[in-house]
């Protein structure tokens, strides 16, 4: 029974991931990435917006549509960030 919910973890992962990589690649001009690069681009937004959100003071909520906004907000930062090194 253990297992099967650490497949849907993972699942989850994987589709919120896609979803804010995706978004956040819209947002930041010449930040899409494809399909896998989205996901990871998510997955570590979401470690991202999870460490630097709170400790600034903003807490969006619960559930999938806020964990897709925090892993988007993330993954915008992580876009942000990239750019700035290859101009540099």
């Amino acid at each position: 029974m253990e297992a099967e919910n650490i497949i849907v973890s993972i699942i989850i992962w994987i589709i919120v991931g896609g979803i804010a990589g995706w978004l956040a690649g819209m947002i930041v001009r010449g930040g899409g990435m494809g399909l896998m690069g989205n996901v990871v681009l998510g997955i570590i937004g979401a470690i991202v917006a999870g460490w630097i959100l709170p400790a600034i003071g903003i807490v969006i909520g619960g559930g999938i549509i806020a964990a897709i906004i925090n892993a988007a907000i993330g993954a915008i930062i992580v876009l942000l960030i990239v750019s700035l090194v290859k101009r540099a």
